[in-house]
């Protein structure tokens, strides 16, 4: 599988969360801490991949695309923040709704400007051999990746 369609995979799966997330009723407490729990191993998975191997690899390809490449890093820094406060906070709290209502806006304007304006760019700067090999390497990685947010570089950066 190519990274930009591991990439997007993931997205998709961080989506269905987000929608079961909006439906699941104001009181559904337990299920939406469950949710929460795997929105944040998701997230931090992805953005650790994405830091570690995809945005480096992606650079050197596409170096007009540096500034997205910043712009993300940004963006994933307020997100796994974002992720490390949900960890541990009690779905009853009267924050916990809102702090995942902000998350899941950051992200989706994460996803919408790296799938529309970005991955192109970068497919067509790789190339489907070293986007194969690429999805490799990302697919390798997912299982040793930290699942605490705060383990991500760009969270201290």
């Amino acid at each position: 599988m190519d990274a930009i369609v591991l990439l997007k995979e993931d997205h998709q799966t961080v989506e269905k969360l987000f929608k079961e997330f909006e439906k699941a009723g104001e009181n559904a407490h337990k299920h939406k801490r469950e949710i929460a729990d795997q929105v944040i191993e998701e997230l931090t998975v992805h953005t650790w991949i994405e830091e570690k191997i995809f945005y480096p690899a992606a650079r050197e390809a596409a170096p007009d695309t540096g500034d997205h490449v910043l712009e993300s890093v940004e963006e994933h820094h307020v997100v796994l923040w974002m992720l490390s406060e949900l960890t541990g906070m009690d779905p009853a709290d009267e924050r916990f709704d809102a702090k995942m209502t902000v998350l899941m806006e950051n992200v989706r304007h994460h996803v919408e400007e790296e799938e529309k304006d970005w991955f192109p760019e970068v497919r067509k700067a790789m190339g489907r051999n070293r986007l194969v090999d690429l999805g490799e390497e990302l697919a390798a990685a997912k299982p040793t990746a930290p699942r605490d947010p705060l383990k991500v570089p760009s969270a201290r950066e």
